[in-house]
């Protein structure tokens, strides 16, 4: 699983079997051509004869009809955020917001992954040096984490939804899951906190009992458990979360928006992270109470994580285990089952 693990997080190349729900969505709903895009994550065709090629940007914005579309590109790192790219995506959105002829959007991630978290390399050169900047950004460490966004966006999750992906993801009004996608905070291994919202979010979300299920345990949360406990509110087939969560998408912004806006606003401000001291002391609250112990503990396990890669996994003593039935009870089990069959 710690082999699993570097994967996910270091962002290891994973062959040229990239899925094809992003080309797919395109064919189906003919994206028009992009008429949003930011100056700093912009394609452009560049005329002069440069022998270094332009890197890929980080985020891509376009619109269909009157939704946004924002994706995450940092496909070989499985999506994971960087300082740059959290900027980046804050711009983003930001813009977005401010679009009057945008009522919605969609936030997915290239690649077959949607986010896997803060990017590893990153948090280890943080972690070396003692310090918590990565955490006190103002708008949050993956992106504008630490406000109530102003507009609908729906989010499309496919493959690893993790770490800071997994608060990215809760930060969206709604979330369209692939029956294969996987969510959870992985960083509970590396002894990394929560600073994005999820510690509020979630319990908001499923409640305190399955949150803190979810935060203290560090396991894999399926779709089908998702949509369950209401983490997500479609799940649908591998390869098409994109193209779904567009179809969610423009069929909310088919309605009257003034009207929709106040009643979603309504829910907001009365939903249960409102409760006792509101959303913005409970925000407060969970980064002020990252500690320098905190710090210590992630240097340890970047340490512990880059040596895994090397040694392999030595346990799976976090997966669930399958109870042991004893005789006597296996046959009772055995009478009922054929009771119902007569």
């Amino acid at each position: 699983m710690l082999v699993e693990m570097h994967k996910l997080f270091v962002g290891t190349c994973f062959g040229s079997g990239k899925k094809l729900f992003y080309g797919l969505y395109r064919s189906h709903l003919r994206i028009r051509k992009r008429d949003l895009c930011l100056s700093t994550t912009k394609y452009a065709e560049s005329e002069e004869t440069d022998a270094t090629p332009t890197p890929a940007p980080t985020i891509l914005v376009e619109k269909d009809a009157n939704i946004t579309l924002i994706g995450i590109n940092r496909e070989q790192q499985r999506n994971s955020i960087d300082g740059e790219t959290a900027e980046k995506l804050t711009e983003a959105i930001n813009q977005f917001e401010a679009d009057d002829t945008s009522p919605v959007g969609v936030l997915y991630g290239v690649g077959g992954n949607f986010c896997a978290g803060y990017d590893v390399q990153e948090l280890e050169a943080e972690a070396q040096r003692g310090s918590l900047n990565f955490l006190l950004r103002h708008e949050g460490s993956v992106g504008p984490t630490r406000r109530h966004l102003r507009k609908p966006i729906v989010c499309g999750i496919s493959g690893f939804c993790v770490a800071g992906g997994f608060e990215l993801a809760l930060l969206c009004d709604l979330r369209v899951m692939e029956d294969t996608a996987v969510m959870g905070f992985f960083n509970r291994r590396l002894g990394v906190p929560m600073s994005d919202g999820g510690a509020v979010r979630l319990a908001a979300a499923v409640g305190y009992s399955n949150a803190v299920d979810i935060i203290e345990t560090g396991r894999r949360v399926y779709a089908q458990e998702a949509l369950r406990i209401g983490l997500v509110n479609r799940v649908v087939a591998t390869g098409t979360a994109l193209g779904q969560a567009v179809n969610l998408a423009f069929s909310i912004a088919k309605f009257p928006m003034a009207s929709l806006m106040h009643d979603r606003n309504a829910v907001l401000d009365n939903a249960n992270f409102y409760n006792r001291h509101g959303f913005n002391a409970a925000i407060h609250n969970e980064i002020m109470n990252v500690s320098s112990a905190m710090v210590t503990e992630m240097q340890d396990g970047v340490k512990r994580f880059k040596i895994s890669e090397i040694k392999g996994p030595k346990t799976d003593a976090w997966q669930i285990k399958q109870k042991s039935i004893p005789d006597w009870e296996k046959a009772e089990i055995e009478i009922e089952q054929n009771k119902k069959k007569t």
